[in-house]
């Protein structure tokens, strides 16, 4: 991760991660320490009682060691003897006991009422790669990983065979000892190009068009069968190509690159003001000739923002169109979608009535320590009404509510041993931080970890706002829950480099074992917003740029999936045949109008819009869309416009994106109306008159500072920015528009 630093801020002292150790004895192994200390915090290294264990065994090779990352799309295959079906695109594979199992699931792309789904994965796949004359592989196990490439390893006690394979790549790589390679199809292929002393074959298998290369030199048997097998004269390698057709040009284009597999992959971003670049490389280490490239496709939230050039070639996918191209990577640029730790006080039209609201929220008992989701949403609700409470000149509440957040926090930074009640523990073979309370499967097997955590980064960076003294000393146990999610460092002994986080894909993922049929999926991508937010806040707050830029970094990523896969903005992913006009859930390989809870449609909507934060923002940046998305949740919702019911509290705080007034219009009459359960009135009202006071997002501008939003109201621009800094700061907009924030504060120029 490259990270720039824009504007000074005071640094806090640096806090070492101290481990306690046991004495130890010249020839008697000390136990491990029963905790582990960070800063004022600790956790634990046992097992809580309430949480389930995990697996002791990780299907991976000696040569993969170190924190182990899971909720990626390959995560099957360190969880299981094989795997379950695996959705790189526009590939898509599982391990089984005789091989890997190759298809391409974007053949047999169709829409129904409530799901738009690829064809799928299956055993037998177009075509699998195994070895000639050998019994069953015993296991398929991860022997190596980059950032959106892995190794299988299959083996048993003759041979092994070993298949790289990654996110945009058409290429399969193949290595083997201990026996010849075999690639057996589902019924006999139609060869196109080449001959049995060809060591380059075009072959087509149930309607899909592959290529493969074997060394040079070599020859092949079983032509006539569905069975075909490599005769390489002593060399132990092989490629196997997806292709877009059929073409001779396209199998030339393709062998140029087929001898050069892919050995890394890495994403590096960095930031300029109002921009996030990202660049995608691959190296490649030839089998034969010097080719240093690969070929590769883009998903739509890349081809997008890519100015490298690309072939015309493309492949279908439940993603959208995945366009081809070729050389050692490629870059793209995307917009900043600037946030705020709190609204503006001019969104605040009744302070009277606001401050009826925030009295009512502080009044009220509060409630006992929940598992990791519902506290996590309860300590995000605070953080919310903390900042309105500020922006209401209410200094009394906005202290009430960040002195309970500092209790709750306090509370689960600290384990004992033995202890029951709130606290996290380590889990060193998997390298993961699990919280107790668990729920949604967050202990096993690794769930929503930055779904539940990055509540409690928000919340802790909301007190770091006001209390710098505070955040100084508890530092050290927030750094560990980002780590746990997103560690920004790729040499980090304890945590994966960002876990969840799919690099190529633009999205994260929830599973963390990815054990089912469909891949893996995510469906509150708003919840892992709120996740990327809070690092966002965390760092400007404590002065570590790189937690802040690596939020910055993935927040506007996601944003960009979101509006890609969940929402389809452009209307240019979803089949034309697919009746709705958002997903609940987006799978590896499929899309689907659910959720794993309801299938109310507030629901199916709503799951990807809450918690609403002032950082929610980023989904009004297609107001047209919004109206469109809206218009369908009401013609369809039980109530229609009645909003007093389910989730409609949401339905109008969305809608608003795109027509606050008669957000606010609504309110006015149900002052009391009914809420999702981690919603405030005082946020819905702060919500509804900001974008009605102060306008629409406007996208087309940016600023050098990510703590910003530019409202429009009637071709009138309003801009707001937030100074962290005890100083001073000027914020420079893309349209030409300065703007100077004094100390601690925010400010507002219309």
């Amino acid at each position: 991760m490259t990270t720039t630093t824009r504007h000074p801020r005071p640094k806090l002292a640096a806090t070492l991660l101290c481990l306690i150790s046991a004495a130890t004895s010249t020839t008697v192994p000390a136990a491990p320490p029963e905790t582990i200390t960070a800063g004022a915090g600790s956790i634990s290294t046992r097992l809580a009682p309430a949480c389930k264990p995990l697996p002791a065994k990780i299907f991976k090779t000696p040569a993969v060691d170190g924190p182990t990352v899971t909720g990626q799309w390959w995560s099957s295959l360190l969880w299981q003897q094989f795997s379950s079906n695996m959705f790189p695109h526009p590939l898509g594979m599982v391990c089984t006991p005789d091989g890997l199992a190759i298809s391409y699931p974007g053949i047999g792309l169709v829409a129904g009422k409530d799901a738009i789904m690829g064809s799928g994965v299956s055993k037998q796949g177009d075509l699998k790669i195994g070895l000639a004359g050998q019994p069953a592989f015993q296991a398929a196990a991860c022997a190596g990983y980059s950032d959106w490439f892995v190794t299988a390893e299959f083996s048993n006690d003759q041979a092994t065979l070993a298949t790289s394979f990654g996110h945009g790549s058409p290429f399969v790589f193949c290595t083997y000892t201990g026996a010849k390679p075999e690639i057996r199809f589902t019924s006999t292929p139609r060869i196109w190009s080449g001959t049995a002393g060809d060591s380059v074959l075009g072959l087509t298998s149930r309607g899909c068009h592959y290529a493969i290369f074997a060394p040079t030199g070599s020859s092949w048997t079983g032509l006539d069968t569905n069975t075909i097998t490599n005769h390489s004269g002593g060399k132990n390698y092989l490629t196997i190509a997806l292709l877009p057709d059929d073409k001779p040009a396209t199998l030339a284009l393709f062998k140029r690159y087929a001898y050069s597999p892919v050995v890394d992959t890495r994403l590096v971003y960095s930031l300029a003001p109002g921009k996030v670049k990202a660049a995608y490389q691959f190296t490649t280490k030839p089998w034969e000739g010097t080719e240093t490239g690969t070929i590769f496709a883009l998903y739509p939230h890349q081809w997008k923002y890519t100015a490298n050039e690309l072939t015309g070639h493309s492949y279908k996918s439940v993603r959208g169109e995945m366009k081809v191209a070729t050389g050692t990577g490629f870059t793209t640029e995307i917009p900043v979608q600037g946030v705020l730790p709190m609204l503006p006080p001019q969104g605040i039209k009744d302070r009277q009535r606001m401050l009826e609201y925030l009295r009512r929220e502080a009044q009220k008992s509060t409630p006992p320590f929940a598992d990791t989701y519902w506290e996590g949403k309860y300590l995000g609700t605070l953080a919310t009404l903390s900042g309105i409470a500020e922006a209401a000149a209410a200094p009394e509440l906005r202290n009430q509510f960040i002195t309970e957040i500092k209790r709750r926090l306090e509370d689960w930074f600290t384990a004992t041993p033995g202890e029951n009640g709130p606290h996290f523990y380590y889990n060193s073979t998997w390298g993961a931080l699990v919280g107790t309370k668990p729920s949604y499967g967050s202990d096993m097997p690794l769930n929503d970890h930055h779904f539940h955590y990055g509540y409690f980064i928000r919340a802790a960076a909301e007190v770091a706002r006001i209390d710098r003294e505070w955040a100084e000393k508890w530092e050290p146990m927030v750094m560990m829950i980002i780590r746990d999610i997103a560690s920004p460092n790729r040499h980090d002994t304890m945590f994966p480099f960002i876990r969840c986080f799919d690099k190529y894909a633009g999205h994260s993922w929830a599973s963390g074992d990815a054990n089912f049929a469909d891949g893996n999926n995510q469906e509150s991508s708003s919840e892992s917003m709120n996740a990327w937010y809070g690092m966002m806040l965390w760092g400007e707050a404590t002065g570590n740029d790189t937690v802040r830029d690596t939020g910055i970094a993935l927040f506007n990523t996601e944003r960009t999936a979101v509006e890609e896969y969940w929402f389809d903005v452009s209307d240019t992913n979803f089949p034309e045949s697919f009746p709705q006009v958002a997903l609940g859930m987006v799978w590896g390989g499929k899309g689907a109008f659910a959720t794993w809870f309801s299938g109310e449609i507030d629901c199916i909507h709503g799951i990807n819009w809450l918690p609403f934060t002032p950082a929610s923002i980023y989904m009004g940046r297609h107001p047209d869309y919004v109206k469109k998305n809206y218009d369908r949740i009401v013609e369809k919702r039980q109530h229609g416009d009645n909003f007093n019911n389910g989730w409609g509290d949401l339905v109008v705080m969305f809608g608003a994106l795109s027509d606050p007034a008669a957000g606010t219009a609504y309110l006015d009459a149900n002052p009391s109306c009914s809420l999702e359960g981690g919603n405030t009135h005082a946020f819905m009202y702060h919500w509804l008159h900001t974008l009605n006071t102060l306008g629409l997002n406007d996208p087309a501008v940016v600023a050098d500072h990510p703590f910003s939003n530019v409202f429009t109201k009637n071709g009138k621009r309003s801009y707001a920015a937030y100074n962290y800094n005890p100083t001073p700061l000027t914020v420079f907009f893309s349209d030409g528009k300065k703007l100077t924030v004094p100390p601690h504060s925010i400010a507002v120029d219309h």
